[in-house]
């Protein structure tokens, strides 16, 4: 049976989403812990709350990145993970870090990679004019949201939209497309090719939200 450890930094709203899959799909893997750099994370009682353990690295308390990284690596390397998923975890990785668990490293973006890596991806879109935005499962690298695409899943920029109004909608997606890319992997049924990755069986790696009758994406919080 695959483990799993989380990371995370935030609200824990894709870290629910996972582990209420985990829950449903009955997944042959362990959640076996969730790391978080920030003590006040709402994301800690989410963890809580479906009984995973959660370990705390405030990276406030260390006196320099380097230390914090190496705390982050060791503390990851004991639980032997088969998979580490990035949930919202708002730190830039070290390149050890990387290395040592390359091609076990899992992240979501909320665009559709390569457009608008970075921060404040949905205000970019809305600037940029773009009808179509969306998120980005991949394989983390050395580089910024540039590693291999496992899934993407797209929804429609609306008229008079706000930065806010696109998130939530983002977010819905991210919740579909997330889940299932790691079930791929739990499913070893992800293949990794010259930075390519598809999925055998082949399947759909592109994902839309249902729409209602009069063809308007849902929208909410959640």
């Amino acid at each position: 049976m695959k483990k799993i450890v989380i990371l995370i930094s935030g609200r824990g709203l894709n870290l629910a989403a996972i582990l209420e899959a985990q829950h449903t799909r009955a997944w042959e893997a362990n959640i076996v812990h969730v790391i978080c750099n920030r003590p006040e994370a709402p994301g800690v009682a989410v963890a809580k709350k479906f009984r995973v353990p959660v370990t705390i690295i405030d990276h406030t308390s260390f006196s320099n990145r380097s230390l914090y990284d190496q705390a982050l690596l060791q503390k990851t390397r004991d639980f032997e993970p088969d998979l580490i998923v990035l949930a919202g975890y708002m730190r830039i990785l070290s390149k050890d870090f990387v290395h040592q668990f390359s091609e076990k490293l899992m992240n979501i973006h909320p665009s559709l990679l390569p457009s608008f890596p970075g921060l404040n991806t949905h205000r970019a879109a809305l600037k940029a004019g773009v009808k179509w935005h969306g998120a980005t499962v991949h394989f983390v690298t050395e580089d910024l949201d540039v590693g291999p695409i496992i899934a993407q899943g797209v929804v429609p920029v609306m008229e008079n939209d706000t930065e806010e109004a696109l998130a939530s909608r983002v977010l819905q997606i991210e919740h579909l497309i997330y889940p299932q890319a790691i079930e791929w992997f739990i499913r070893e049924q992800i293949i990794l090719e010259q930075g390519n990755v598809r999925v055998e069986p082949a399947q759909q790696q592109f994902f839309m939200l249902p729409t209602t009758p009069e063809g308007i994406i849902h929208s909410n919080d959640e």
